[in-house]
């Protein structure tokens, strides 16, 4: 099957872009996609427990539910090492999720490397 990468850069100031961006991970994911959800900006603040129980998109479902499919379904999730310095995300927000905190270039890595990106 083909990779897709998923970057996303909203974060909980637009809901309905950021759930969309992991429903549609999650529907990759489904029908056996390899993929790979790379969180920066202000979308690391997605991985906060409160946000992530929170945050539902109009039309576009809550963002546990979907982060939840992506992860059980073997998606991988990358964490903007700097986004999550500068927003003051720690470990402890991070604390039993798989994950791996990374820079620009594994983003540029999964960028050549996927079949396709689609950026939200």
């Amino acid at each position: 099957m083909p990779s897709l990468l998923v970057h996303v850069t909203c974060g909980p100031e637009s809901p309905t872009k950021a759930a969309l961006a992991l429903f549609v991970a999650a529907a990759a994911v489904e029908v056996g996609h390899d993929v790979h959800v790379f969180l920066a900006g202000d979308a690391v603040q997605l991985i906060r427990e409160p946000v992530r129980s929170s945050l539902v998109g109009l039309g576009t479902g809550a963002l546990r539910e979907h982060f939840e499919k992506v992860i059980a379904g073997g998606g991988r999730l990358y964490l903007s090492a700097g986004s999550c310095a500068a927003r003051g995300i720690s470990d402890a927000d991070l604390e039993g999720i798989p994950h791996e905190k990374a820079g620009p270039p594994m983003l540029v890595r999964l960028i050549m490397d996927c079949d396709r990106n689609i950026v939200y």
